[in-house]
């Protein structure tokens, strides 16, 4: 099986990156409710701003942790015998973004990995069985060959799809029978 999985709030845990990065530029700015949808700026129209000043700096995509038990899991499924695939697409001011995803991936993966890294504005355009990505509805050119899984979190656990948590193996242990 080709298995196809995001790289921010999937692999590297970009809400954190942000939280922490805000919290620390802007320490008398509330960041105090739950998101519900996939965009900072959508949630917190009033920081749009402070969140691009932050995810443009050079570091942000570099220094993001992973999530938890992320590596372990697709290391997992790769032992098992899946092709998998890190397919992110990257910021569209992507002067830092796009060579830190690929340091980010040998840094907590190794250089192997970076030969696995698929960067893509339309991920419809990349062949696959299963996408697991936290981004609640992809759309692209084309009709994707992949079927959708959300990573779970509170901006797409509404939606219907099969939910992921690396944490949790029983909610992609069917990707190991």
């Amino acid at each position: 099986m080709l298995i196809l999985i995001d790289q921010d709030n999937v692999l590297a845990n970009f809400d954190k990156g942000m939280v922490d990065c805000f919290c620390k530029q802007f320490p008398h700015l509330p960041l105090n409710k739950e998101r519900t949808k996939f965009y900072w700026a959508d949630d917190y129209p009033e920081y749009a701003n402070y969140f691009s000043q932050i995810y443009t700096t050079k570091g942000f995509f570099e220094h993001l942790e992973p999530m938890n038990g992320a590596i372990d899991a697709i290391k997992a499924l790769l032992a098992f015998g899946h092709d998998v695939r890190i397919c992110t697409s990257p910021i569209s001011d992507y002067r830092h973004c796009v060579n830190e995803k690929f340091i980010w991936v040998e840094k907590h993966l190794g250089f192997d990995w970076t030969k696995r890294l698929i960067l893509t504005k339309d991920k419809s355009w990349v062949r696959g069985d299963i996408l697991i990505d936290d981004k609640p509805i992809i759309t692209g050119s084309l009709t994707p060959t992949w079927t959708h899984w959300h990573y779970l979190h509170s901006y797409n656990a509404h939606l219907p799809n099969k939910k992921v948590v690396w944490t949790d193996k029983e909610s992609w242990a069917e990707l190991l029978k």
